[in-house]
């Protein structure tokens, strides 16, 4: 199943990106976890900080609660892990590969965290006055991303799932 995954430039590329988007995700969050308290934050922009933060839950906080069963939240960020791999190895679409393949590498890259440390770690802090949205990490934004550009190839491109 996996002998022609790199038997094109393409597969090559795109493994590329996911490696370096999973790696970048990886090395921010050690640098954060290694040099900031818990809620520490370092202004960078008058509309964006560093700031240290857990997500036990979903993306953007959804659900972030230790208390809810983090082996059920597990499995069915899995299960949406193999779907969409499997959709990646099935497709020939390359712009459905390449928004397939910014959704795997932020999965992956949030799982990792979710296993090996029971949470996610967010620190993009982006705010207007005093409203700010829900940290966030680069594995987030991979995830909205890719699936801005799924919708995007559903939508004005016509093409389906």
């Amino acid at each position: 199943m996996f002998g022609n995954l790199f038997n094109n430039k393409f597969n090559l590329s795109l493994f590329l990106i996911f490696f370096f988007l999973l790696t970048l995700d990886q090395i921010t969050k050690a640098l954060i976890i290694n040099f900031f308290d818990l809620y520490e934050s370092v202004p960078i922009f008058p509309i964006f900080n560093l700031t240290f933060v857990v997500n036990y839950g979903f993306a953007f906080g959804l659900l972030n609660n230790p208390s809810i069963n983090q082996i059920v939240v597990s499995i069915f960020i899995l299960l949406i892990i193999s779907y969409f791999l499997f959709l990646l190895i099935k497709t020939q679409d390359k712009f459905f590969q390449f928004s397939l393949t910014l959704i795997l590498a932020g999965a992956l890259g949030n799982f990792i965290d979710r296993i090996f440390r029971g949470f996610v770690i967010d620190f993009i802090d982006i705010y207007i006055g005093n409203n700010h949205w829900p940290a966030f990490n680069i594995a987030d934004s991979t995830i909205t991303v890719g699936f801005l550009l799924l919708i995007i190839n559903i939508l004005f491109l016509n093409k389906r799932l």
